[in-house]
């Protein structure tokens, strides 16, 4: 019963995130995938191809660290080891969300390596800001349809560069993660106001 409950609770948070950030444009069509980790270990994750918009407790089901199913007659999103390898490599994530905004995908094949976002008043919007000064790197990570090695590929730079809270795909979209639901849709809404200032710059001539 209590892991039931757990499950209805965290599957509602997922639910009015999806539509909050549909009416956002930041999932459009059936675009974008979130997850949030259980009490028992396991992960709560959207059905493949639900619209996030009009998601409902059956587009959420469970898999296991490794991925694997444990919702009868349900499939995951074909991402679903991009976020498991998040929640194995650090016990304290405990949310993954990714968004498929225009300006997130625009910047993504702008850039080549990493797209850095500095004298930006929101970045104490992030764990351990707390000057405008700050700066933060959002790495981006050519799009591979294999996920497993594409999880594989942010897992090694994840070794080499701790404390990051997103990353990029070109041409795809955007990662990002936190301590809890409510943490990684902050850091979601941050990152997406600051890709919103970044478009807009670019708009108005800054190189």
């Amino acid at each position: 019963m209590h892991a039931d409950a757990d499950f209805s609770a965290k599957a509602r948070d997922l639910i009015r995130f999806g539509k909050f950030c549909y009416k956002r444009g930041w999932v459009p069509a059936t675009s974008g995938n979130f997850s949030v980790r259980l009490a028992s270990g396991q992960v709560a994750i959207t059905v493949s191809g639900q619209h996030k918009g009009k998601l409902n407790k059956d587009g959420i089901m469970v898999v296991d660290l490794q991925g694997t199913p444990l919702t009868a007659g349900r499939k995951p999103s074909a991402e679903t080891l991009l976020h498991t390898a998040l929640y194995r490599r650090d016990a304290t994530i405990n949310a993954v969300l990714h968004t498929h905004s225009v300006n997130a995908t625009v910047l993504s094949l702008l850039h080549r390596e990493a797209l850095r976002l500095t004298d930006y008043e929101v970045l104490k919007a992030f764990p351990g800001i707390d000057t405008h000064e700050g700066q933060v790197s959002v790495p981006i990570f050519s799009n591979d349809q294999d996920m497993g090695r594409l999880a594989a590929t942010v897992d090694r730079y994840l070794d080499k560069q701790p404390g990051l809270h997103g990353y990029l795909i070109a041409g795809h979209g955007f990662y990002a993660w936190g301590a809890s639901m409510a943490e990684a849709s902050r850091h979601i809404e941050a990152f997406e106001f600051l890709f919103d200032c970044e478009v807009l710059l670019r708009r108005l001539g800054k190189p």
